[in-house]
């Protein structure tokens, strides 16, 4: 595996994060654990998750992604081989969220016990909480920090505005800073993240950690037509895609893909992969069959001819 470091941190990661939110959703814990060890058994290090996950199946309140690796972590003694990437302030109850200095604080001590460690290798904001000033929010995760329970600190869902703010207000306050931004990014959602973060990113040495990597399953090439949305968990998600564009892209992703003897999920990641300012696209699996296409992306080399038509493809 090639490893990579995460930003500005002394964290090392295989270069495709493990995406959690499917734990306690469309992956059991008995699935789990048998994915997280074959992940574990080809060098992949990197795994995902938030507090929220996943409080949207009906049911679940959040907190059942981290209790699934809680008790892998627990039952296996891999927590030292993983490097553990969860996320704070996105609802959890009406009075449980945000990022105020006494909610993190609470929420980091839930997560921890819901994991079963010590402490967090990188502990995210998972969204902006523009009623809470950058530096309480900062010094919370210095803090954090300091006493060990933390090792990195990043972002999720900020603005490029917003990222340069809180960086300013952690070098001015001599406060930890972001090290990592997790945006929305793939071969379809290009705009955004390449307009202003992706410049950023570069520029301030911030490791990108993209979501939605495979367009909540598009990519992959598995929904060609709304037919194929029916009876599917991200069906809802996926229709979006369903357009001439995204078709068009789906159309590059076979014919590379036919090429090399791979898949499209597989060219998709490993095109986000090669992306600048992007340490470790986010992908999930729930059948041994999707982990291999996810380890494949990770040996797979894209020639900068094939880099550029499927970028043009894209466009």
């Amino acid at each position: 595996m090639d490893y990579r470091k995460l930003g500005k941190t002394d964290l090392d990661v295989a270069p495709l994060a493990f995406g959690g939110n499917v734990f306690g959703w469309t992956l059991d814990e008995t699935a789990a654990f048998r994915l997280l060890d074959e992940m574990v058994d080809v060098g992949l290090n990197f795994i995902d998750t938030a507090d929220v996950y996943s409080s949207w199946v009906p049911g679940n309140q959040g907190g059942e992604s981290e209790t699934i690796l809680g008790r892998w972590f627990k039952k296996g003694g891999k927590r030292k081989h993983i490097v553990l990437a969860t996320k704070v302030g996105s609802e959890m109850a009406p009075d449980q969220k945000g990022l105020s200095k006494a909610y993190i604080r609470k929420a980091i001590e839930a997560s921890l016990r819901r994991l079963q460690t010590d402490y967090i290798d990188l502990y995210q904001a998972h969204l902006d909480d523009p009623a809470t000033p950058l530096e309480e929010t900062l010094s919370a995760f210095d803090q954090l920090v300091r006493e060990g329970k933390v090792r990195a600190i990043g972002a999720s869902n900020y603005s490029a505005a917003r990222l340069s703010e809180a960086l300013a207000v952690s070098k001015e306050n001599a406060l930890v800073g972001y090290a990592t931004i997790q945006p929305l990014y793939n071969l379809y959602d290009r705009a955004d993240f390449e307009a202003d973060l992706a410049p950023t990113c570069e520029e301030r040495g911030i490791a990108a950690i993209s979501y939605f990597s495979l367009a909540s399953g598009f990519l992959s090439g598995k929904y060609r037509s709304a037919a194929d949305l029916v009876g599917h968990a991200r069906g809802g998600m996926v229709g979006k895609y369903l357009d001439p564009r995204g078709l068009r892209i789906l159309s590059a992703l076979d014919e590379v893909a036919n090429a090399l003897g791979s898949t499209p999920a597989t060219v998709a990641l490993s095109w986000l992969m090669k992306r600048p300012a992007v340490a470790a696209p986010i992908a999930s699996a729930t059948s041994s069959a999707q982990l291999k296409a996810l380890i494949a992306a990770t040996e797979l080399r894209l020639s900068q001819a094939e880099m550029d038509y499927l970028t043009e493809a894209s466009a």
